[in-house]
């Protein structure tokens, strides 16, 4: 059982940063594909971003491309959103999720492909 714990979240002003990170329990981190997910306020969760375990592969959702970047250090078990030029949209609470997924390359952007996911941090952008 792979447990996820997000932090970084918080109130910022639109045009600013805020690095979201994500640790993971498991010592084989390294061969888990992970992604990051959001939920605005009353809608459902949509896809942000995904790195494959290798860091060799990274996919963006279009909204965020340019803006977010996804990062991961294998040595401390944790990925990382770096989000920069946020925007109101932005406003959502953000999920980390981890696939065992040992092909070095692999990253994907369904949700249902993923196996662990944490419990979540709110990011609010204000205008």
């Amino acid at each position: 059982q792979v447990q996820l714990v997000e932090s970084g979240g918080g109130l910022v002003q639109a045009g600013g940063p805020l690095r979201l990170s994500c640790a993971a329990s498991e010592r084989t981190f390294s061969v888990y594909t992970m992604g990051w997910f959001r939920q605005p306020p009353g809608k459902e969760r949509v896809f942000v971003a995904t790195i494959s375990w290798s860091a060799v592969s990274t996919y963006y959702a279009d909204s965020v491309k340019g803006r977010f970047t996804i990062s991961r250090d294998n040595a401390k078990n944790t990925v990382y959103l770096q989000m920069n030029s946020l925007k109101p949209e932005d406003t959502a609470v953000y999920y980390c999720a981890a696939r065992y997924d040992s092909r070095n390359y692999y990253y994907t952007q369904n949700s249902y492909e993923y196996d662990y996911w944490g419990q979540g941090t709110q990011v609010t952008v204000s205008s």
